[in-house]
């Protein structure tokens, strides 16, 4: 399996990685960091690759508007998770970037041109796997896979679900515990593996709910709103505005917000609040070493500590104090 890209009109390749389709279990993981800065291209590259796996996670931005030409030579499965903002525009605090969009797509052995604009920075994690490694993490004998295998048992280009969705506050983790991973050799793979197979489960979970909830439609009109509610909910997840307020100001109306919260989210807008809580709490405990549970509780949004423990054990399964650093 081949998989290659590069910007139109220019010779050097972006990333090129050709590996066996087998999978392989256990099998060593080849790592490498690629940096490309001359115009019009910036770019910082991880890859890590084995027998039926390509991993990618670039950070980059460009000079000026080019197309970027993808080949795969060889049926794959790519996970495809890309985030942007502005250029000089600091981070949200609590994600990596603002915007962010994920899907699942099968793709046939062929070649695919996207374009993209210069005044964005951007990060695109990529994971293509073959069928063969596919099949080895994933039942997709499930309902859920049923029109996406039959498109694939006909050789038919195709993505998951119609229209990308938000990549959630647990993808986001999952992709940066894979960049920042620390282990070597075979925990490495056991690692990447496990993860890789989670961010499947997450993907999976959230084009699930959106499917049950297929009879709210949504406009693109709709989805720019939506993402103005996610944008004030991730700045002020501490003091969150109420339903009513986040209404008026994404200018929705205040159902619709509700309804196409879930469906395009997958998840209540309580939830979500929930989950960046409960993200960044971890983050604070095992990352910036914070002992004090009140202290990390009052930092996201709690203002007694009962309530923060026992939302923290909820959504993590042990309570903050057991979290290990």
């Amino acid at each position: 399996m081949l998989i290659r890209a590069k910007i139109e009109n220019y010779n050097e390749w972006l990333f090129l990685e050709e590996i066996p389709e087998k999978y392989v279990a256990g099998h060593r993981l080849s790592e490498r960091q690629i940096s490309i800065k001359h115009s019009p291209v910036d770019m910082k590259n991880y890859q890590i690759s084995t027998n039926g796996m390509f991993l990618l996670h670039s950070e980059m931005s460009f000079s000026e508007k080019v197309k970027i030409e993808s080949e795969v030579d060889g049926d794959a499965i790519a996970c495809q998770f890309i985030f942007s903002k502005e250029k000089n525009n600091n981070a949200v605090k609590g994600s990596s970037y603002g915007h962010s969009h994920h899907n699942i797509r099968y793709i046939p052995s062929g070649k695919e041109s996207h374009e993209i604009k210069p005044e964005l920075e951007y990060i695109y994690f990529l994971i293509v796997l073959s069928k063969d490694y596919y099949f080895n993490l994933v039942d997709t004998a499930s309902p859920l896979h049923e029109d996406f295998m039959r498109q694939m048992e006909k050789g038919i280009s195709t993505s998951f679900i119609e229209g990308d969705l938000y990549v959630t506050p647990e993808m986001r983790h999952s992709i940066n515990s894979i960049k920042d991973c620390k282990q070597e050799g075979h925990l490495k793979r056991m690692f990447i593996d496990t993860r890789i197979m989670e961010l499947i489960m997450f993907q999976l979970e959230q084009f699930g709910q959106y499917l049950h909830n297929d009879k709210e439609v949504l406009h693109e009109e709709d989805i720019e709103k939506l993402e103005t509610v996610r944008e004030l909910l991730e700045r002020n997840y501490v003091n969150p505005p109420t339903q009513k307020e986040l209404a008026r100001s994404a200018l929705i109306n205040e159902s619709k917000m509700r309804t196409g919260f879930k469906k395009y989210f997958g998840t209540t807008i309580y939830d979500f609040i929930t989950r960046i809580r409960m993200v960044e709490a971890r983050r604070l405990i095992t990352e910036e070493k914070k002992n004090n549970m009140y202290e990390v509780g009052t930092m996201v949004g709690f203002k007694h500590q009962a309530s923060f423990t026992n939302a923290f054990k909820r959504y993590y399964g042990l309570p903050p104090s057991e979290v290990r650093l």
